[in-house]
């Protein structure tokens, strides 16, 4: 099937002009096509921006083990309808994926259920070394160095001289120090006050375990992406460990900090903690002078019961990818930043680091994942509107300017002006929407 979005203002990769788009069957076939083209379905699109889809490279997707939180199918669609075309998902399911066999059975279990491109991580273990070594069809090997239990937690600096010195894929990583949180802890015990937990969760927890994995990628001379960067300080890293890392940074800690305890309680609890305004801002500055590259979401959805229990039972995390787009949108709007950089952050850096060549850019040969949006409009958050299952934001009720009004995967129309073709899913796909393939021949 051919489509032509016709005059839309294209983000390009060198510059963004009003022109047109011919996508045929899953790529992208032509920019600026000649007018007598015969094409299938024509898209008039002036006043619209068309851009790349967005890939978020950090969500947790809850399935298998925990689908009472979200799902596959709920999620992909919540990704959809906010312009994410591509995610990469984390190993903490149950059974947690630490293995090859468990990491097939979720490329298998999302092939049936995703509306969109798909590709999960491998989980590091102290133990699982010969499985990190042999792993394929995945974008990297996560760590949890801190903030999680049982055997996903690598703490140990032998366990991690291993990981680092021994495998080849590249490496994330949760970085916050898990003898530091527990000190903090242990002088905290008996709070509920959820503001404690950014006290818990404290600028040196994040600095410490930050510092120790670049010593370990640049020493090792592996690839290492930073997730979550929560802390300013932690920014001041990265300029002298080029060309080893790449980082990232999360809406919840561009927008909110500590002081936003009082308005919305555990709805924020997340791990890394929030920090203070002063962070914010480094933050942004961050991503303005490239020190950081990559903008995803670490959705982490509970249900809202879940949230309200009164903290520390309450646990850490919260839903964007429906939203995350909007919200920087919204501060081009706000003249904080430029559509291109945007684009930047969103699609093509998250791209190249993750080797998803063929995407995040707009570009003849590439794949057809593409977002129109509308700069115009406004519109509120609101918990009642979110596809994600949990079924709530910690935006709701915030006004936004610019959103995603439809949504292209491989050529295929998953999401239009509220509504989702969900036609595409399971054994009659006309595209395989996994990413496997991209990393098939690691091991």
């Amino acid at each position: 099937m051919k489509t032509l979005i016709r005059q839309a203002t294209v983000v390009l990769p060198h510059e963004t002009v009003q022109t047109s788009v011919l996508i045929d069957g899953h790529q992208i076939a032509d920019i600026d096509p000649a007018p007598q083209i015969s094409v299938d379905e024509t898209i008039d699109a002036p006043g619209l921006h068309l851009i790349p889809g967005v890939v978020d490279d950090q969500v947790h997707f809850r399935e298998p083990g925990l689908t009472q939180k979200e799902d596959l199918a709920s999620a992909s669609r919540a990704c959809a309808k906010g312009g994410v075309t591509t995610f990469l998902e984390m190993p903490n399911t149950i059974p947690h994926a630490i293995t090859q066999e468990r990491l097939e059975a979720k490329l298998a279990l999302a092939a049936t259920k995703s509306l969109v491109n798909y590709g999960f991580y491998i989980g590091a273990t102290p133990n699982n070394l010969d499985e990190l070594k042999s792993a394929h069809r995945t974008p990297g090997i996560k760590i949890f160095i801190g903030s999680s239990t049982g055997d996903l937690l690598v703490d140990e600096q032998e366990a991690l001289e291993r990981i680092f010195a021994e495998t080849t894929l590249p490496i994330t990583a949760h970085c916050e120090d898990e003898a530091t949180v527990q000190a903090n802890r242990e002088r905290l015990a008996g709070t509920h006050d959820v503001a404690n937990h950014s006290k818990i969760r404290d600028h040196q927890a994040a600095l410490i375990a930050t510092r120790r994995a670049i010593d370990l990628a640049c020493r090792h001379q592996h690839r290492f992406h930073v997730l979550h960067v929560s802390t300013g300080a932690e920014t001041e890293l990265f300029a002298d460990a080029r060309p080893w890392i790449t980082a990232e940074v999360c809406p919840h800690h561009l927008f909110f900090n500590v002081d936003d305890y009082q308005r919305l309680g555990t709805l924020i609890q997340m791990n890394p903690s929030l920090k203070h305004r002063e962070d914010n801002a480094v933050l942004w500055e961050a991503l303005l002078d490239g020190r950081v590259q990559v903008i995803a979401t670490d959705h982490a959805p509970h249900t809202w019961e879940e949230k309200q229990q009164p903290y520390p039972q309450s646990p850490s995390g919260l839903p964007a990818v429906e939203n995350s787009l909007a919200l920087l949108l919204n501060e081009v709007h706000r003249g904080r930043c430029t559509l291109e950089q945007v684009v930047h952050w969103m699609c093509d850096a998250p791209a190249r680091v993750w080797d998803l060549v063929g995407k995040g850019r707009i570009a003849v040969g590439y794949d057809a994942d593409l977002v129109l949006v509308d700069l115009e409009r406004t519109q509120e958050v609101r918990n009642e509107r979110q596809v994600t299952k949990c079924g709530w934001s910690p935006w709701h009720g915030v006004r936004l300017t610019g959103w995603p009004v439809r949504t292209w995967v491989m050529g295929h129309t998953v999401f239009n002006d509220g509504r989702f073709d969900t036609s595409q899913p399971g054994s009659e796909a006309q595209f395989d929407h996994s990413l496997g393939g991209y990393w098939a021949d690691q091991a």
